[in-house]
């Protein structure tokens, strides 16, 4: 029988004081590498039109979505959070939604930032396949709303952005009630990670549409900063 090699105390001490420091070591190298890839700009070229669909980005502070008129260019979304999905169907009256991507998990078990676990947090950040659009039946927003920026696109543009947000959908749109009367959750495609994160979905979806933003945008100011 072989027997375990004995290990000095000293020995695993200093072992486990390495690995403790290696996390804040970490935290900071991802934010440093979040803020310098949100900082360079893919679609440089890129400016807003005159005229054209007005959009907007909108963030919680954690979170940063997109808020798009119902009916514009072509592309309606009146079908794809319908009345039946919301607690009250009244709120599909309204003549925005905004559409956000996340991990289920986070999505279904955090009503409100007090419910956040960190265990929630973490398995998200590890990696997760399930993964859900969230759909909000909103009133275009107030001018001077800091939490909000409006983006003005070109039709073409607006499309192409529309498509990959309803690309995000899985094809079975299986619904969860969301929050409150004017939302609800459906199946998403995509796997979330400390890599692509919901603001790297937003990221994402607005430089396949042309438009100017940071080649990786993990954090909501790495979306926001450019509007």
């Amino acid at each position: 029988m072989t027997e375990t090699p004995y290990r000095h105390p000293r020995i695993r001490r200093k072992a486990l004081l390495a690995a403790l420091a290696a996390v804040p070591a970490a935290g900071v190298g991802y934010a440093a590498a979040g803020l310098i890839g949100g900082a360079i700009p893919s679609n440089a070229a890129w400016r807003p039109p005159e005229r054209g669909v007005t959009v907007f980005v909108e963030t919680n502070g954690i979170h940063v979505g997109l808020l798009m008129p119902k009916v514009a260019a072509g592309v309606d979304w009146r079908g794809w959070a319908p009345p039946r999905d919301l607690a009250d169907p009244r709120y599909a009256a309204l003549d925005h939604v905004a559409i956000g991507w996340g991990e289920h998990a986070f999505f279904l078990e955090t009503p409100t930032w007090a419910s956040v676990k960190i265990g929630t947090i973490v398995a998200a950040a590890i990696g997760s396949d399930r993964t859900l659009m969230h759909v909000e039946h909103v009133a275009a927003p107030s001018p001077g709303d800091p939490a909000v920026h409006a983006i003005t696109l070109r039709p073409a543009e607006y499309r192409r952005l529309a498509a990959y947000v309803q690309a995000s959908f899985a094809p079975d749109r299986r619904a969860w009630r969301g929050y409150a009367g004017y939302d609800a959750f459906y199946t998403a495609r995509g796997h979330y990670s400390a890599i692509r994160t919901c603001n790297a979905w937003t990221g994402d979806a607005l430089r396949y549409a042309g438009v100017k933003v940071g080649r990786w945008t993990p954090f909501p100011v790495t979306v926001m900063r450019w509007f």
